[in-house]
């Protein structure tokens, strides 16, 4: 699912709601446009590197205003049912996180019908091996690197963390990775059930290993788990709840927050500043960051 193309039917307070309908009829924007807008410029923008050949292999990296050295970083993979999404409609994500002291790397990566799995977690694989040969010149602490992600982002996120073959092939270890933020993420969602999916995974033929449920051991990183209870398009209970429980059979350290009053949608738009009433998303995704650095 798309965060621009939902944020328009998002309910908002009334006086938010009429600032942003204001902003947005005298600008031609969406919602989301409005949002990035309305978000400081805590941060230091270096847009569009190239991590590998195709044109969707670009990525922007946030920097924190003071530019520390030695600061965690986060690659950041929005979501969008594997069909669609562009990195330029995250600069609240990466303001959130640079102006807690927090490199953000936000990458594109190619989308269906162009590829179809594994392609794109191949291309995240590359974006991470970027970012682990590149970020010290940002400021960056390669030790310190985390990997994150929304609904369909949270899973490549996900199958980075956990299953071994995609960093493997850029010649790294998940153990390398000091933790996963994951946010409304598909983790077990077999047989599939949305009719946009199916053909992504090749349904009914997807492998049982595709499923990021499937590759948790004891050696997975240190996991924080953010969900909406109402989630009406990835369920809570069926993926963020039974990840969770696999996790702590195997010993795994992970924490789980679940929000009322949000949706699959809110939930992320919650890490924008003129919507954090909404739930303390941003907070507990930097204070994970910042406790585990």
């Amino acid at each position: 699912m798309n965060l621009p193309l939902v944020l328009r039917s998002v309910r908002f307070p009334a006086f938010t709601l009429l600032k942003l309908a204001i902003i947005g009829l005298l600008s031609g924007c969406s919602v989301t446009d409005v949002i990035n807008r309305l978000t400081p410029s805590d941060y230091v923008k270096t847009a569009d590197i190239a991590y590998g050949e195709n044109p969707r292999m670009r990525l922007d990296v946030y920097q924190p205003l003071s530019k520390p050295a030695h600061a965690p970083a986060v690659v950041f993979f929005y979501g969008g049912s594997w069909n669609s999404g562009d990195r330029k409609d995250y600069v609240f994500v990466g303001e959130a996180l640079a102006a807690r002291g927090i490199i953000a790397v936000i990458a594109d990566y190619r989308l269906y019908p162009e590829v179809r799995y594994p392609g794109f977690l191949q291309d995240c694989a590359t974006a991470m091996a970027w970012t682990f040969r590149n970020i010290a010149a940002y400021g960056g602490d390669t030790q310190r690197i985390f990997v994150a992600g929304h609904s369909a982002g949270a899973y490549n996120a996900a199958m980075l963390a956990y299953d071994p073959r995609w960093l493997g092939a850029q010649g790294l270890k998940p153990q390398q990775l000091r933790g996963f933020i994951g946010l409304a993420g598909p983790y077990n969602f077999l047989p599939i059930e949305t009719e946009a999916v199916k053909p992504v995974f090749d349904f009914p033929n997807t492998p049982a290993d595709s499923q990021p449920i499937a590759h948790v051991s004891h050696d997975a990183p240190k996991t924080l788990l953010i969900a909406a209870k109402d989630d009406t398009y990835v369920f809570t209970e069926r993926n963020t709840q039974k990840l969770a429980a696999k996790l702590r059979e195997a010993g795994v350290d992970v924490q789980v927050k679940v929000h009322s009053g949000v949706s699959h949608i809110t939930l992320l738009g919650a890490v924008a500043k003129p919507l954090r009433f909404l739930a303390p998303v941003e907070q507990e995704f930097t204070d994970f960051v910042l406790k585990n650095d």
